[in-house]
Order: C-alpha cells, then sequence, then structure tokens
C-alpha cells in the first residue's frame, strides 16, 4: 500500500531539519516533486514550521549547533505526538540513537549519504504508521463520545 493511496487529497508534508543547506537542498531537490517539503536549518527554526504547519513526518539530522536532533524529536513527540520521526544522519553515537528508538523518538534511523529510494520507501512506511495513528485517535475520539452518550441516556435512579 502506497501512502498516497491512503488519502489522496493529503499530500504528505515533510520538515527535513539540518544545519547544512547543501543537504536541504538535495533533500528538495530529490523530494519536492511527491511531497510539500519543509525546511529548517536548526531546531528552533523547524519549532517555528511545527507550529504552523500540519507535519506529517520529521526527519532530522542528530548532531547540529545548539540543539540536538534527539532534543528536537523529544520536543515534536510531546507536542505533536502522532507525527513519524526519522533520524537521518551520519552522526553514528550509538548510545543515544538507541536511547532515541527505545524511548520512541524515532520510527527509523537512517545514514548518510542516504539512497534516494531507500528513504522514499522509508518516507511512505512512516506516512503509513502516521495515518493509521491519526485514524486510531480519531476513532478513540468517536468511542469516547459515544461512551459518554450512553451514560446520559442511563435512567437514574
Amino acid at each position: 500500500m502506497q501512502a498516497n493511496d491512503v488519502d489522496n487529497e493529503l499530500k504528505i508534508n515533510i520538515l527535513y531539519v539540518d544545519d547544512e543547506v547543501h543537504n536541504l537542498e538535495s533533500f528538495r531537490a530529490n523530494y519536492r516533486r511527491d511531497y510539500s517539503i519543509f525546511t529548517a536549518l536548526s531546531a528552533n527554526a523547524a519549532k517555528s514550521i511545527l507550529a504552523e504547519q500540519d507535519i506529517h513526518i520529521i526527519i532530522t539530522d542528530q548532531k547540529m549547533p545548539g540543539t540536538s536532533g534527539t532534543q528536537l524529536l523529544e520536543h515534536a513527540v510531546l507536542e505533536y505526538p502522532l507525527q513519524t520521526r526519522i533520524m537521518l544522519t551520519s552522526y553514528t553515537d550509538k548510545e543515544a540513537m538507541l536511547d532515541a528508538i527505545n524511548r520512541g523518538l524515532i520510527f527509523k534511523y537512517l545514514l548518510k549519504p542516504y539512497d534516494v529510494d531507500v528513504l522514499k520507501s522509508q518516507i511512505e512506511e512512516a506516512y503509513e504508521v502516521y495515518y493509521l495513528n491519526r485514524i486510531k485517535e480519531e476513532l478513540y475520539k468517536e468511542w469516547l463520545k459515544t461512551k459518554e452518550d450512553l451514560v446520559k441516556l442511563q435512567p437514574k435512579n
């Protein structure tokens, strides 16, 4: 199943965060035809975009000045829990990556340089996870509403 088959009226919104401009430009060039691409040079710029845009997938580098990718994802998971997160980095601190994976901060961990087709496949898979989580949340809200309605209908003693 392709993500575009799941929800045709919705274009996948991706935020790519990297402190190197050429990485951002390359990413945009590779994926702009398939997705809505937002880019940020820092975690602070990324936070502004997250606050203004409906981002489905966050892809971030780990080693950036000021705020690391992991720290950015800690913020994102609290504020935007439905988003799917991918770490795309040449930084190979195994302990930091394992910690991020174990805490549920990232869905996938990929090393630079990336293969364009492999990353595209991972983006599609990440969107499927995002979409299923969104459906799960909507169903849960409907269930809560139905439960509340049933409680209201019960006779009072």
